[in-house]
């Protein structure tokens, strides 16, 4: 077995990696940014979506298994449409063609629960969810959802696979989690008592472990899997489990969602605080029946990232 594994300094890229590594797996590598790849990896620069063919089937060539980590996050927050398309949908077509042509084992695409719904939206999830993306990014990874299955069941073959997130945590996570983390880090009280609706979040080890059982499960795969820890955890516990981390008193207060939610808008922040305040819960009873543990200690896994930082640094 030798495994492509693409965005590999990426936030979930890096724990795949060191999952690997450790069941001694050989690993190609790609990245954007090479030159963060440890020196003598088999280590080679990602391809741009308008790259070559020929760039596409070297990066797949003499591998059996493709783990596609690699993409643009809705984090960047100055990314358009057709950028996302791109880095997402495009590449990931480009890289599935050239995979079903020539690896022999499976490809397992990480997507996103974005891929079928809104972040303002309230919803349990499952693999049966009608996808309905709600932003660029959504469409984008619903987009390459289709484009990675379509282009394996061209050649005939369904070995590929699509594994959707939700919010991701762990030491380097950005987007609402990493901003929650920054609010709760002062010791004045927190107007957040109000915020009781349970969030699905998976830890980044999680997501790593969920790859590497895909990888190895003997059975064949469905099309689609969730992942998820469990049991979901409420916005405002989230926040006080970063602050137990940071050593301070919880402090949260009980207000009115009303007012909250108006100096939201106020502020421009309506699309954070609609994020904030809808109950999304996965699923991931399909993995679990298959064989995989989800993690069930999230908040404390949350009350150590938060431990563990350092001042100064970023999330």
């Amino acid at each position: 077995m030798k495994v492509l594994v693409t965005g590999a300094t990426g936030f979930i890229g890096r724990q795949v990696v060191h999952r690997l590594r450790e069941a001694g797996v050989e690993l190609r590598v790609a990245s954007r940014q090479p030159e963060r790849l440890d020196p003598g990896s088999d280590a080679i620069p990602m391809p741009g979506f308008d790259a070559s063919a020929a760039a596409f089937l070297a990066l797949t060539r003499d591998v059996t298994d493709v783990i596609h980590c690699a993409g643009l996050n809705n984090d960047r927050g100055n990314a358009t449409e057709p950028d996302f398309r791109a880095a997402n949908a495009q590449l990931s077509a480009r890289l599935a063609h050239a995979a079903a042509a020539q690896a022999s084992g499976r490809f397992i695409h990480i997507s996103s629960i974005r891929a079928v719904i809104g972040a303002g939206a309230s919803a349990m999830i499952d693999e049966e969810t009608v996808p309905e993306p709600q932003d660029a990014y959504g469409r984008s990874k619903r987009e390459a959802e289709i484009a990675v299955l379509g282009a394996y069941a061209s050649h005939g073959r369904s070995d590929a696979v699509i594994l959707r997130l939700p919010p991701v945590y762990g030491i380097g996570m950005k987007g609402n989690l990493a901003t929650l983390m920054r609010l709760a880090d002062t010791a004045l009280p927190m107007p957040t008592g109000a915020l009781t609706a349970n969030r699905s979040l998976l830890s980044s080890q999680s997501a790593a472990q969920a790859v590497w059982h895909l990888l190895c499960h003997p059975q064949p795969l469905r099309p689609v899997y969730t992942a998820s820890d469990v049991p979901p955890v409420s916005v405002a516990t989230i926040i006080g489990a970063f602050r137990l981390g940071f050593g301070r008193p919880a402090r949260l207060v009980t207000m009115p969602a009303g007012p909250m939610r108006a100096a939201a808008i106020l502020l421009g922040k309506r699309r954070f605080w609609d994020s904030l305040t809808a109950t999304q819960i996965c699923d991931p009873s399909l993995l679990a029946s298959e064989g995989w543990a989800p993690e069930t200690e999230t908040l404390e896994r949350l009350t150590e990232i938060a431990r563990l930082r350092k001042p100064g640094l970023p999330v």
